[in-house]
């Protein structure tokens, strides 16, 4: 089938896009506000608050799978950009959806809409009511009413770790900063933000998969979470990393990288996906590898 898939050009987006690729699919792809290269695939540059150039792009196309993953997703950046989270998250999707005719929509979500969930209470399971707590995870949590009430379906992906990711992100962010220090361009100290923070890391490639097996198979009008039912601490993930790096630094409060909400732990139940045969395969050592040689070659190039 013929995949339109915003925001090819990000992080998920282009694991995605691969994935759909690898089980035979045409994708067209949209990026907005950088270099649109993707190799084997057509890219369109797309503003998604743009309601004509949606509408425009969708009639060219005609696909019979719309993937959405096109958002602004830093949490913390939320809080000084509201207004422009609300009409990319949120009226992007009412855009899309107007548009999409009778194709298949999948909308990628954020586990963040569930907000502070008591311990005892987690893994925590689609059925529960979501009680956002940040501006990201109000514009998830909107876009997902419109998303549902259209018969999307909706997956809600909990923490994502791999290659590709931007250091605007914690663990791309001690890559890099490791990295820096292997190459002796900066002493061994690494800048953090709140390390105590616990949360389900998925590898990206098994978020992909996820995807591609929802595009297929998932109900139209329901919500899957993407989760590995096992959280780990910031700070844990952030020793592994050192042990995989055998880089050796102290740790720096940095005042800027703390959150003015964080949500002390998000642990999901990934049942229902499973139940359609979803089956994780990379897992965190992997995607720490992954992004540990990322960086070392983005540090080396710089050289």
């Amino acid at each position: 089938m013929r995949v339109l898939v915003t925001g090819a050009t990000g992080f998920l987006g282009r694991h995605l896009v691969a994935a759909l690729r690898g089980a035979g699919h045409e994708v067209v792809g949209t990026g907005f506000g950088h270099e649109l290269t993707l190799p084997g695939v057509t890219l369109h540059e797309l503003d998604v608050r743009d309601a004509d150039a949606v509408a425009r792009l969708l009639a060219t196309v005609r696909p019979d799978a719309v993937a959405h993953l096109a958002a602004l997703s830093h949490v913390g950046e939320s809080w000084r950009r509201p207004d422009e989270y609300f009409a990319v998250n949120v009226l992007g999707v009412e855009h899309l959806l107007r548009h999409a005719g009778g194709a298949r929509f999948l909308f990628i979500s954020s586990a963040e809409v569930y907000g502070a969930v008591p311990e005892d209470e987690q893994p925590i399971r689609e059925s529960r009511p979501v009680a956002p707590r940040t501006p990201y995870a109000m514009t998830k949590a909107a876009a997902e009413r419109l998303a549902v009430g259209a018969g999307a379906v909706v997956a809600r992906c909990f923490n994502l770790l791999g290659a590709g990711q931007t250091t605007n992100f914690a663990m791309p962010s001690f890559a890099a900063q490791l990295a820096a220090i292997a190459a002796g361009r900066s002493e061994a100290r690494l800048r953090v933000g709140n390390l105590s923070a616990r949360r389900d890391f998925v590898n990206v490639d098994d978020a992909a998969a996820a995807g591609l097996l929802l595009l297929t198979r998932g109900e139209p009008g329901e919500i899957y979470n993407v989760a590995s039912g096992s959280a780990w601490s910031i700070e844990a993930l952030l020793g592994r990393l050192q042990e995989i790096t055998a880089v050796a630094a102290t740790t720096e409060i940095d005042p800027e990288r703390l959150r003015p909400v964080d949500i002390p732990l998000l642990c999901g139940d990934a049942s229902r996906l499973r139940a359609l045969g979803w089956r994780p395969q990379g897992g965190v050592e992997a995607a720490l590898s992954a992004l540990w040689e990322e960086a070392r070659g983005r540090a080396a190039r710089r050289s």
